[in-house]
């Protein structure tokens, strides 16, 4: 977990300094022209076959010709893909009235070819943890990409900077990967017998498509009843409000995902691991929220600055709906791992309904009901999730309420007393006010888990502290 949330960490951190630097060379028409690309490359993206490789880690016997026929799947899927995408440029172009879209568009083809060594290699790594080479692949191709992106723009290259550093990206990744995997089989394209690994990597497919369509339901549909700004307060509150459960969690879930894999013939292993899984990543994800929840207005004008002050309150509500949905997001990966892909489909096709139907309803009284209304959808989600999910995964209700709790009551606690002191405070500067806010919601929040909850502080601890080897 240290190795792939790290690596994650310091490649964004290469990528945000290239595109901060970027952004002052290139013109805004070059970012839009790019932007028209990208919803073609997020809907091919969840075609790839990348679910393909989660079959590799979770099966629980694996045969060379096995990998040789997934290895051919992926590649027959991303040809397709690259050859839907090439016919259907001029289409998308006519479509944005821009013609240099349909050029782009072409070239963007080429990141399909690196597709299947990346997806192959990343299942073989993950099957035997190796998360350690993975990482610094990544970190190497972050920078690969990021230098292209600066060294295309310096030279005047305009949009095809852009274009031209995913490509250098995901080039990098798929020699890096290949090399620390140690080899790569002959692919075979002769199907048969592969039946299991096409419809798990269906399923996830099916799950991610669901996922895409319910997660970008709000902005879709908002965008055309409320105006640019409310729209644009609303858009940046929810990035502030997800940043742990869309940057933290996921690195984390795809390293969980393989060790359920290698727990899943073990009675009563996979339980155990997803509920210290829980434990560990509400200690670090609740005081988050229920301290933009309890703070909004100062970390909102300090962050973000005093011209985003709207924003505000529609932080503090959307903060409150985030516990849940961490918790619903945890329930996929271990499902997936013990072969029941399907659970995280039915889970995905459920939102897809109930998320745009609250949507529309709750828009209706403005962008405040919307933000509201997540924290009712996201705790009916994760009802109907978990009552799917954990028969599958040998949990009870109980032991997961029991998990969560802790953080839970210490994150109560630390907000209840941060908005007393808030309201206590003089009028001071927000990054003053927001610092002494921190401070006395840290010091509470340790000094409840050190008081009533030692045994979370414990799993977080067991997931970082070295072990023998068996």
């Amino acid at each position: 977990m240290l190795w792939r949330s790290g690596s994650q960490v310091i490649a964004q951190i290469v990528q945000w300094g290239a595109t901060f630097l970027v952004i002052r060379i290139l013109t805004p028409a070059d970012y839009g022209l790019f932007a028209m690309t990208q919803v073609v490359l997020m809907l091919a993206a969840m075609l790839n076959g990348m679910g393909l490789a989660n079959a590799l880690v979770r099966a629980p016997e694996l045969r060379r010709e096995d990998v040789a026929r997934v290895f051919g799947m992926l590649i027959a899927a991303n040809l397709a893909l690259a050859a839907i995408q090439v016919a259907a440029a001029p289409l998308v172009a006519a479509y944005y009235r821009e013609p240099r879209v349909a050029e782009i568009l072409r070239v963007q083809a080429l990141l399909y070819l690196a597709n299947p060594l990346i997806a192959l290699a990343q299942g073989q790594l993950a099957r035997t943890l190796e998360f350690a080479r993975q990482a610094r692949v990544n970190i190497l191709a972050a920078l690969a990409g990021a230098g292209t992106a600066l060294t295309g723009a310096l030279l005047g290259w305009g949009v095809w900077a852009l274009v031209a550093a995913p490509i250098a990206l995901f080039g990098a990744r798929a020699i890096g990967l290949t090399i620390a995997a140690g080899s790569v089989p002959r692919p075979s394209f002769a199907f048969r017998g592969a039946g299991a690994f096409a419809r798990y990597g269906g399923l996830v497919a099916a799950g991610q498509f669901f996922a895409f369509v319910w997660s970008q339901a709000d902005v879709a549909i908002a965008g055309r009843i409320v105006d640019a700004r409310t729209l644009g307060l609303y858009a940046t509150a929810l990035f502030l409000v997800q940043i742990v459960v869309s940057k933290v969690v996921p690195p984390l879930n795809e390293v969980a995902f393989a060790a359920y894999a290698r727990l899943q013939g073990t009675p009563g292993a996979v339980g155990r691991a997803f509920l210290t899984l829980v434990r560990a990543v509400m200690v670090v994800a609740m005081p988050f929220y229920m301290g933009l929840a309890s703070a909004a207005e100062p970390v909102v004008l300090t962050a973000l600055g005093p011209h985003w002050h709207d924003a505000a309150p529609i932080v503090a509500l959307l903060a409150l709906s985030m516990p849940a949905y961490t918790l619903y997001v945890l329930l996929g990966p271990v499902c997936d791992a013990l072969g029941r892909p399907g659970i995280a489909t039915a889970n995905g096709a459920t939102a897809a309904v109930i998320a745009p139907l609250a949507v529309i309803v709750s828009v209706q009284w403005g962008i405040m009901a919307l933000a509201a209304s997540w924290i009712a959808t996201f705790a009916l989600l994760l009802a109907i999730g978990a009552r799917r999910a954990l028969p599958v995964i040998g949990v009870s209700a109980g032991e997961l309420v029991r998990a969560a709790a802790p953080a839970v009551s210490a994150s109560l606690a630390m907000a209840a007393v941060v908005l007393l002191v808030d309201r206590a405070l003089p009028p001071l500067a927000a990054p003053t006010r927001i610092g002494l806010l921190v401070a006395t919601g840290g010091a509470v929040y340790a000094g409840w888990l050190l008081v009533f909850a030692r045994t979370s502080i414990a799993a977080l601890l067991s997931l970082v502290r070295p072990r023998p080897a068996a």
